[in-house]
């Protein structure tokens, strides 16, 4: 097959798969297009906002062109003091002058069409006038019956969609109302960092991580309290102007913080948590962080951002300090992968924490710079020390959405 078989909106793919993805893009954009105007700004902002919830998924490279292409005309009406308050009243000026020029046409045609709807009123009355009386009994019979039944249909349907509305209700003021209170538990957490009122933790912790025996370093002041809370806290992740800042969590069951808070409490939000095969200290090469795609935007939930070129150029830098020391890394790779079945030779990105060689490593670099979204321009050499993001992605079966950056820091 030909490279231009593989063209897609002017674009070359280099698989099949990618090209079969470009596809499927294109088909949801032209959609997209079909439905919203572009040069509506209300109807560009709604857009926005969900592609931003997620409303929105694609798959390739083409999709994030578009992606970015609605980002940039919202910054452009940024530019301009058109906000998504108040961007209905920027069609008001243009509207009002297309209400003028029609208004001549239509009080011209409103004469005719008052002529006709008379008629056509006169003509029904002697049909919605019949009288129920003037039918014979079998057919008064049938009349009433079948209004029974229309009388008793409409109430079961109004029944059962009050039911659904209450559970709907129900079921998203429980959700919300959880989303809250695991915001408002990480803000009281964030608010311990630093703190010097140690908290004696005297309860067991359910897990325990078995390393080798090595002297390891004081825990940083600024976590102290936090670790005392929970010896199980592992360093804390910060992306600004993000939600996420979080503590991470670490045990040797990579299962248990997918439903527990930092608290040890059962939580669907869970936690941030590090892989079980990864160590700190001494450090591994490779630190991979776990965390459910909430769609409240809880945990990595927004980690998808990362798709747009111009979201993870503005948001290249991610600190996640250890217990035992502070670091700042730079975004290098964002791709999609996916869990895959144990004897599939294929690269396993989630597999990749330690390199025993320069060849091994440079191999996985490799991996991930084809597998990449876009070019970041950052690249790593045997020796630097990387940090791995990693969520769910709903847009392939086990699908995996990945965030990979270097440590400069």
């Amino acid at each position: 097959m030909s490279a231009d078989d593989l063209t897609v909106g002017g674009r070359r793919f280099r698989t099949r798969a990618d090209y079969e993805a470009a596809l499927r893009d294109e088909k949801k954009i032209k959609s997209i297009k079909a439905k919203i105007d572009l040069n509506n700004p209300k109807q560009l902002y709604q857009l926005f906002g969900e592609m931003q919830s997620g409303a929105y998924r694609f798959e390739s490279a083409l999709g994030n062109d578009f992606d970015d292409e609605i980002y940039e005309k919202i910054e452009e009406l940024k530019k301009q003091g058109i906000t998504a308050e108040n961007a209905g009243d920027a069609l008001k000026g243009k509207k009002k002058k297309k209400k003028t020029a029609s208004a001549k046409k239509s009080n011209k045609t409103a004469n005719k069409l008052s002529a006709k709807k008379k008629n056509k009123d006169t003509a029904g009355k002697t049909d919605k006038n019949v009288s129920l009386q003037n039918l014979d009994k079998n057919m008064q019979t049938q009349v009433l019956l079948e209004l029974y039944k229309r009388e008793r249909n409409r109430k079961i349907i109004v029944m059962c969609a009050s039911i659904i509305a209450a559970a709907s209700f129900a079921y998203f003021g429980i959700y919300y109302f959880n989303s809250a209170k695991t915001s408002m538990s990480y803000d009281q957490l964030a608010e311990l960092k630093g703190s010097d009122a140690l908290v004696s933790n005297q309860e067991k912790n359910p897990f325990s991580i078995h390393k080798e025996a090595i002297q390891l370093p004081d825990v940083l002041d600024e976590y102290k309290t936090l670790y005392e809370k929970n010896k199980k806290l592992i360093g804390w992740l910060k992306i600004d102007d993000t939600n996420i800042d979080y503590p991470v969590m670490q045990t040797d069951d990579n299962e248990y913080y997918l439903d527990h808070n930092f608290n040890q409490e059962r939580d669907n939000n869970g936690s941030l948590f590090l892989d079980c095969d990864c160590n700190i200290y001494p450090r591994s090469t490779n630190l991979i962080i776990y965390g459910h795609h909430m769609k409240s935007g809880n945990m990595f939930g927004n980690l998808q951002q990362y798709a747009k070129e111009s979201y993870g150029k503005s948001h290249s830098l991610i600190q996640f300090d250890s217990i035992y020391e502070k670091a700042t890394y730079q975004v290098m790779y964002v791709f999609r992968s996916q869990v895959y079945n144990e004897d599939d030779l294929v690269f396993k990105y989630y597999q990749f924490i330690n390199a025993n060689s320069e060849e091994e490593f440079d191999s996985y670099m490799k991996e991930m710079a084809a597998m990449s979204l876009y070019d970041t321009e950052v690249t790593a050499s045997y020796g630097d020390s990387l940090l791995t993001l990693s969520t769910c992605d709903n847009s392939q079966t086990d699908g995996r959405f990945v965030v990979v950056a270097k440590r400069i820091k």
